[in-house]
């Protein structure tokens, strides 16, 4: 495995996509990991990533020093580098001319990281401080027309440094760089594959829940769904699911999701139907805060009121991807800004008692699915588009009522019949409808109508990390409009979202 030191970059999330895109396993930890930490995970390397801070402010990021003199080779990437370079005793100082991005790389040492690299290349900068001086044994192995030291290396040391970013596409040469160092200088191989994690996953978990019962919250999105089909490989009929539903669920969800799981793959499903007891709590609130809140805290009492049902209980598994983590804690470790509460991270109540098992928690959305293929579950559940924890009670703005639901749940069902026939479904992210608080004047029959809006939002994306407005076809987009308005009564107008992420977010709540 590879270890990224995180030290706040916007690319941090794609160092580790290029090095798992190469079959290396790799995983990012925060700078102020310990150093007998970073020894037990055992990696072949170490990649110090980029930031936005500079290596002379007081409030910088840093990690132990002694972290190059653990024998294992490490790369610098951007900050990552200075900071290298400032802890060994070179200098950093804030650039004559700062330089972002594009740049012509030259390459003076075509050995190590280089190997096989031109002589010429393009290079993506993002910097605006530069190396003054280097540390004892270190040499310049590439430089730009602004960037004297744009790459640097203490070849016997295995210590590596690189001032501009070979993560990204705009570095042509970038993934071969990334290569030499997994392959030729950290000396790993290319056995990372999502049949590999598999069979290792589930030794963990029967390793780890022993004889003991697990329980799974399954809700049918492909996070649950592979967990559940993982888990239920590893310890059999150990696992009981629990399906809450809680009255804001799309149309036939229960119905599909018993069919699919209970009887197809004979695991074990308890289903509670609780949807007067969420309707009932959610009664005038329209906080999207407060009801994901109120959502979740009723979750968990139906939760464990059926859990205390079923004996020698100890663990809990769920399907928390690394995205869920990411969005839910700063780079450092630390409380971010919130954006929006997310259902699945964040532990459970203390009087529950039980140990999370979480074997996606460093996967990706793309990932989960390959792994899905491989666990042998059918399309039809593996590219399922993602949904929401709180379900529609958040693409209803404003007040969740029955007739709301209703509403929502039968345009829902239009969209998604929709896309299918189209053949867009796999390509897009997700694609939804949301009920807004308002309502406007329209003419049906020759009369007036004074009735909801529904808009639809549809994006493209990697990782939910960003996401682009998808560009659906007009003749698409007037054909959604024209059955939601002639099927759905209550609607009388339907408007299309063109915002991406950031600075808006997926969900509208």
């Amino acid at each position: 495995m590879i270890l990224v030191i995180d030290f706040g970059s916007q690319y941090n999330q794609l160092i580790a996509r290029r090095v798992r895109e190469l079959h290396v396993f790799c995983r990012i930890e925060p700078p102020d990991i310990s150093m007998d930490a970073v020894q037990k995970l055992h990696p072949r390397g170490i990649i110090l990533s980029g930031g936005p801070s500079s290596i002379y402010e007081k409030k910088s990021p840093k990690t132990d020093p002694a972290l190059f003199s653990l024998g294992i080779p490490v790369l610098g990437i951007c900050y990552g580098m200075q900071f290298m370079v400032h802890a060994l005793g070179g200098s950093v100082t804030r650039s004559e001319k700062r330089e972002y991005g594009y740049a012509t790389l030259k390459v003076k040492k075509r050995t190590g990281l280089f190997s096989g690299i031109p002589g010429k290349t393009q290079c993506w900068m993002s910097h605006g401080d530069s190396i003054q001086s280097l540390p004892p044994g270190f040499e310049v192995t590439a430089s730009t027309e602004n960037t004297p030291v744009a790459a640097t290396a203490q070849a016997e040391r295995k210590l590596f440094g690189l001032q501009f970013h070979p993560e990204v596409h705009h570095t042509p040469q970038g993934k071969k760089i990334l290569k030499n160092f997994l392959f030729k200088i950290c000396g790993c191989k290319p056995t990372w594959t999502m049949t590999s994690f598999a069979r290792e996953m589930t030794q963990e978990i029967r390793k780890t829940v022993g004889d003991a019962k697990i329980l799974l919250g399954l809700s049918g999105g492909v996070d649950s769904s592979v967990t559940a089909v993982l888990v239920h490989r590893a310890v059999g009929e150990n696992l009981t699911c629990i399906f809450v539903d809680n009255g804001l669920l799309r149309k036939d969800e229960a119905k599909n999701l018993k069919k699919a799981f209970s009887e197809h793959m004979h695991i074990r499903i308890r289903f509670v139907r609780a949807g007067r007891k969420f309707l009932s709590a959610l009664k005038g609130v329209s906080d999207p805060e407060k009801k994901r809140k109120i959502i979740g805290r009723l979750f968990m009492e139906v939760f464990e009121a059926e859990a205390r049902k079923i004996q020698n209980v100890k663990f809990l598994a769920q399907g928390t991807l690394y995205p869920d983590v990411i969005e839910s804690l700063s780079a450092f470790g630390g409380p971010s800004s919130v954006i929006k509460s997310h259902h699945n991270v964040g532990g459970l109540p203390r009087k529950m008692k039980l140990k999370l098992v979480e074997p996606l928690r460093y996967l990706f959305k793309d990932e989960v699915r390959v792994l899905g293929k491989k666990l042998g579950l059918a399309d039809e559940w593996i590219w399922r588009h993602p949904f929401p924890g709180p379900g529609l009670a958040i693409r209803i703005i404003g007040t969740v009522t029955r007739n709301r639901l209703s509403i929502l749940r039968r345009v829902d069902a239009i969209l998604d019949e929709e896309i299918r026939a189209a053949g867009l479904y796999k390509k897009l992210w997700q694609s939804f409808p949301v009920l807004l608080p308002l309502k406007s004047v329209g003419i049906m029959g020759d009369q007036r109508t004074y009735e909801n809006i529904a808009a639809i939002r549809a994006v493209t994306s990697k990782d939910a990390m960003t996401a682009d407005w998808a560009r659906l076809p007009h003749v698409l987009l007037g054909r959604i409009s024209n059955r939601i308005i002639n099927e759905v009564r209550g609607v009388n107008r339907v408007v299309y979202d063109i915002s991406s992420k950031p600075p808006s977010t997926i969900e509208w709540e």
